[in-house]
């Protein structure tokens, strides 16, 4: 590979360069001859990590468990401390709704309830309206009232499930003339918990049949069609089964699982299909079965695995984050790019040597030979006009989140109508002052202190205040006083009032806690860290790209444009789910803000996306170019080569995104959604518009780097394999064709 500016010599149409690296003997090579000999192995052991995987499903989902705000906030510090003081565990509100709170009928039920309720399992006690003075558990209308539900400590998460769908049972019918509706902490946990899962099912359940549909079309055959699916198939069963793993070694997020299962699939899609379009290219040369896989694994598996790097290098931008869900985040990605790598290495040269004597062959394109190539020189004939006009699209489409706004484990991210959602909604319109998640002022002095209550008392009166409680019971030297805000627990009023508390403390030592302080300190380490995990992925990113490409331009310009390109998905998902615009088709209510992480999960797997195309193209245009020397002629065979497989795999990946945009879930909403724009904007306007134009524009200096830089790429660059397949190199010849199917 050539890293000046002297045109490479073409390629030979056939070459048997031995060369590690270049021919037979590579790694990759020697992979795909172990999978073609020993395929039956190599199902039966990727059958068993399905059965497997889809066996971890159920454990996994009971060990999900939210962790914002990292170890070391103040929020988190004094979370813990009164953690460990109170003598009960978390909290369930029943409401009781439409019948009057006075009316002995009405009493006598409710109170029935309560005693039903105190004796289930994993409860440590209940109140309500008649058995407690505080007025906080009557609305002022007369007509609803509260119950609320103490679990003990202790209780884990199937417990909590468990207890939660006892006191919905016991819930039906209990008073006459009213509805009662569970929700509270522990019913919106365990409601997040079912929803996740049933979005996960029902996600892959819409997406794998209309994914087999298309590839299909695209293949224009049923066995080529398969091999994506299988390899998405196993690839999300090992990614289920790793995250159970992480689980045990840190917490794992609800909507990590989502996500990362997300990239799994589409990872494995991608993967597949660009190995799938490699091997009908050898066979097209005439190269035998077994000959093709081992060119397949040699070239786009070199590419792939390169792929594989950068994804897993912009995933590796999280652990810049001092937050232990974004960590584990992390680990259950690059886990999973690692799991989708080894089903495009292993599994599918397996099933193509099993198949791969019915699967249609299919030649190497020029830019003359089709539409993409067809594109390419219609915008290397106005580069600079489209350049402006596609950079111009993308700035103005980034305006919207410019006013984002920030959310965090909003019981309004459920469904509508879900009953977490209806008690979240109603407390906060009728009993303000019951709102189940206060600004919290802790400190490590007993409650009875003279200073708490006379701290407390002063708190009263404070702007944006709509109650103060001290609360009791609490064990050892420890206070804590509930600041409850006027407006919802997490607004705008909410997050000032928690820098109030800081800023004017009593006279000991407090940590101000609770939801709104989480959600602050949460975005200030977002604030703090994000340029140390950008500054990574992109000194990480120019690295391997340049060892790709030789050049330091070109990883440069792919910088600057997913820049581009993420700016118009943040820009969607503040004007779709904040902004409530499309709420209607898409079935959610917007209320005014977006989830805090997703911002930052969306930014590093939809750059890990934006690499993947662009390793794609890149390869092939510089793959070109050593074959010709001309950037232009490069540009226009290499997306004519690689646009189909780029749109089709967005395509595919678009339809998996969609599945899941599709779930009740409005936190799995955004991030299907965001995610399938920034996918469809990658893989048209900046893969197929702007990188022409930009890359007509700089011409040969496309490939310029200083002179010791070209010494360095010629050590330790990385080198695709010969454009045609080679002759290969076994001990023992296998025969042709391979006809049994594993």
């Amino acid at each position: 590979m050539n890293t000046n500016l002297t045109p490479a010599r073409a390629a030979s149409p056939v070459s048997s360069d031995p060369t590690p690296g270049r021919g037979g003997r590579s790694v990759l090579a020697a992979v795909a001859r172990f999978s073609v000999r020993r395929r039956r192995l190599v199902v039966l052991g990727w059958v068993a990590l399905f059965i497997i995987g889809m066996a971890a499903a159920l454990p996994l989902f009971m060990r999900l468990k939210d962790s914002h705000g990292g170890t070391g906030t103040e929020s988190s510090q004094g979370a813990a401390v009164l953690d460990k003081a109170m003598t009960m565990g978390p909290g369930a509100v029943l409401l009781v709704k439409g019948a009057p709170v006075d009316a002995p009928a009405t009493r006598a039920a409710v109170q029935a309830l309560t005693v039903r309720i105190d004796h289930l399992p994993g409860v440590a006690g209940a109140v309500n309206a008649y058995t407690s003075s505080d007025p906080r558990l009557r609305a002022q209308d007369g007509t609803e009232s509260l119950v609320v539900v103490t679990l003990r400590k202790g209780v884990d998460m199937m417990g909590q499930r468990m207890a939660v769908a006892a006191m919905r049972d016991a819930a039906k019918n209990a008073v006459p003339g009213a509805q009662v509706l569970v929700g509270g902490d522990a019913a919106v946990m365990s409601e997040g918990m079912t929803d996740a899962t049933n979005d996960l099912v029902h996600g892959e359940a819409l997406a794998l049949p209309v994914l087999l549909v298309a590839l299909v079309f695209i293949f224009g055959g049923l066995r080529a069609a398969l091999l994506p699916i299988i390899a998405a198939l196993a690839a999300t069963a090992g990614t289920l089964l790793e995250l159970l793993g992480v689980t045990y070694v840190t917490d794992v997020a609800p909507y990590a699982i989502d996500v990362v299962t997300l990239l799994g699939l589409g990872l494995a899609v991608d993967y597949s299909l660009l190995m799938v379009n490699r091997f009908r290219e050898a066979r097209a040369t005439g190269a035998t079965v077994a000959s093709a896989v081992e060119h397949t694994a040699a070239t786009a598996g070199r590419t792939v695995t390169f792929s594989a790097l950068t994804v897993a290098t912009a995933l590796s931008g999280l652990f810049a984050f001092h937050d232990p869900t974004f960590s584990s985040v992390a680990l259950s990605g690059i886990a999973t790019v690692l799991v989708a790598l080894a089903a495009a290495l292993t599994l599918v040269p397996a099933l193509l040597c099993a198949w791969g004597g019915k699967l249609k062959a299919a030649a190497r394109q020029h830019a003359e030979d089709g539409w993409f190539g067809r594109l390419a020189r219609r915008v290397q004939r106005r580069p600079v006009l489209a350049a402006v006009a596609v950079t111009a699209l993308l700035a103005a489409a980034a305006l919207p989140f410019v006013h984002a706004h920030y959310g965090n484990g909003d019981p309004r991210t459920l469904p509508q109508g879900s009953e977490s959602r209806q008690v979240a909604e109603t407390m906060l319109a009728s009993f303000p002052a019951s709102q189940p998640d206060p600004v919290q002022v802790v400190a490590r002095i007993p409650a009875n202190d003279p200073r708490v209550m006379a701290y407390a008392d002063s708190l009263r009166h404070q702007p944006g205040v709509e109650s103060v409680s001290v609360e009791q019971g609490l064990q050892g030297p420890v206070s804590a006083i509930d600041v409850v805000p006027t407006g919802s627990a997490q607004g705008t009023t909410a997050q000032q009032l928690v820098q109030v508390l800081r800023d004017h403390r009593p006279g000991y030592q407090t940590y101000v806690t609770g939801t709104a302080a989480s959600l602050v300190d949460f975005e200030n380490g977002i604030a703090h860290d994000a340029p140390y995990a950008v500054a990574w992925i992109a000194l990480a990113t120019f690295v391997l790209l340049f060892l790709m490409t030789g050049s330091v331009l070109v990883p440069i310009k792919a910088l600057v444009m997913n820049v581009l390109s993420l700016g118009a998905t943040f820009g969607a998902l503040v004007w779709v789910f904040q902004d409530g615009h499309l709420s209607g088709p898409l079935g959610f209510t917007a209320f005014g803000a977006i989830e805090a992480w997703a911002p930052v999960i969306v930014f590093v797997f939809a750059f890990g996306l934006s690499m993947d195309y662009e390793v794609f193209l890149l390869s092939r245009i510089k793959e070109a170019y050593d074959e010709c020397g001309d950037t232009d002629d490069a540009v226009a065979d290499g997306l004519q080569r690689s646009g189909r497989i780029i749109t089709s795999a967005a395509a595919l990946i678009m339809i998996v995104f969609l599945g899941f945009a599709a779930g009740r879930t409005l936190s799995v909403k955004e991030l299907g959604l965001a995610l399938a724009i920034a996918v469809v904007v990658d893989a048209t306007l900046v893969r197929c518009v702007l990188v022409p134009a930009t890359m007509t524009l700089l011409g040969r200096a496309n490939w310029w780097a200083p002179a010791w830089l070209r010494r360095l790429h010629d050590r330790v660059g990385l080198r695709e394999a010969p454009a045609h397949p080679a002759a290969p190199a076994y001990a023992r010849p296998l025969p042709e064709p391979v006809l049994v199917d594993a």
